[in-house]
């Protein structure tokens, strides 16, 4: 079981950066699939950025690479997603989520883009708004 607490959004110009963070706390931390999913109003859910905590980051949604990475923190258990070069297309909604393989995963199958339904933990959300 995970239960996952994300917070760092808030409202910043065209441009500027901001740094979500996502606090899990699980009976293990090991083999934990993790990631960041955005969703904005009448729109599909989107995956952003996946990290697997046996291999590190996997991949990230076209619309955001070379603007954000995903890191964690092993000695705190918590998952980052630095946003540079923010824009109004950033502003949906940021939600962390997390699942328990059944066993180890292959490099690379830990994704946000692939796993979608896999996914059962989720943080509350937190909201980014970025003005122009």
């Amino acid at each position: 079981q995970v239960q996952l607490v994300d917070s760092g959004g808030g409202s910043v110009q065209a441009g500027g950066s901001l740094r979500l963070s996502c606090a899990a706390s699980a009976y293990t931390f090991s083999n934990l699939c993790m990631g960041w999913f955005r969703q904005a109003p009448g729109k599909e859910r989107e995956g952003v950025a996946s990290w697997y905590t046996e291999g590190g980051a996997t991949d990230y949604g076209d619309s955001v690479k070379g603007r954000f990475t995903i890191s964690q923190d092993n000695g705190r258990n918590t998952l980052y997603l630095q946003m540079n070069n923010l824009g109004p297309e950033d502003t949906p909604m940021y939600t962390c989520a997390a699942m328990i393989p059944r066993s180890p995963l292959p490099r690379g199958t830990c994704s946000v883009l692939q796993l979608v339904n896999e996914f059962t933990y989720w943080g509350q959300g937190t909201q980014v708004t970025v003005s122009s």
